[in-house]
């Protein structure tokens, strides 16, 4: 998967550029436009891309367990040199992450874009300690296979390299991805619920590998402007 990104400001686009018969795979409502040469295709978000029953009803529970889409957009190249332009749903930046051998990430809610063929994902049932207020709910998205992975934040994206030597707490709706060699719990960030300090769910994470982290977050602009709405009829 070859692109480009076509903007350095805060509504950025990604220009892909396929060879004939190249398959990728996009976010539902992803796409801004193309020129007629790739044939969209929307597929249930199941690991093995199976439909039937048995693909509806595993579509169906990751969308339960990790507020994805149940259904997912398969592009696929009908000309030489095809392509087709995709962007975020909210201002922020794109990323490319590099995946496979040892290198394999988890994602948080929403974050997903565009990946090759090749790159599919997971399910991974969490404690219930991290299930009760964890990223994911039940369960967390990990990726599998090789290839690119396209993804998108909030704001800016900043990568945090751990060493091993010192821990990283981060607020739980600023996190974008982690790598997998990444220990982790989810708890308060102080006191019972964080209610004096206003900080809220934390993710902890030890061990050597590194840490996405997104500049703003929708819940936080949810409540500010919640404070500019009307609730008189």
């Amino acid at each position: 998967m070859n692109y480009i990104i076509t903007s350095n400001s805060a509504f950025p686009m990604a220009e892909i550029t396929l060879a004939q018969g190249e398959n990728i795979k996009i976010c539902r409502g992803g796409m801004v436009y193309h020129r007629g040469d790739v044939t969209l295709e929307g597929k249930l978000n199941t690991a093995d891309g199976k439909g039937g029953v048995g693909g509806a009803i595993k579509a169906m529970a990751r969308s339960t367990v990790s507020g994805e889409s149940m259904w997912i957009t398969h592009v696929t190249a009908n000309t030489s040199d095809a392509k087709i332009t995709i962007a975020p749903p909210v201002p922020g930046c794109i990323k490319e992450l590099q995946i496979g051998g040892n290198v394999q990430w988890r994602l948080s809610d929403g974050v997903f874009l565009a990946c090759d063929a090749s790159v599919a994902w997971t399910m991974q049932r969490q404690s219930l300690g991290k299930a009760v207020f964890g990223t994911g709910g039940l369960f967390v998205m990990e990726t599998q296979g090789q290839g690119t992975l396209l993804i998108d934040s909030f704001g800016d994206l900043i990568e945090i390299q751990l060493d091993g030597s010192k821990p990283l707490v981060a607020d739980n709706a600023h996190v974008v991805a982690w790598t997998t060699s990444l220990q982790y719990k989810i708890g308060f960030a102080s006191g019972i619920f964080g209610v004096k300090t206003g900080e809220g769910i934390v993710n902890t994470f030890n061990g050597v590998g590194s840490v996405l982290i997104q500049t703003k977050n929708l819940q936080s602009l949810a409540g500010a402007l919640a404070r500019y709405s009307s609730t008189n009829s």
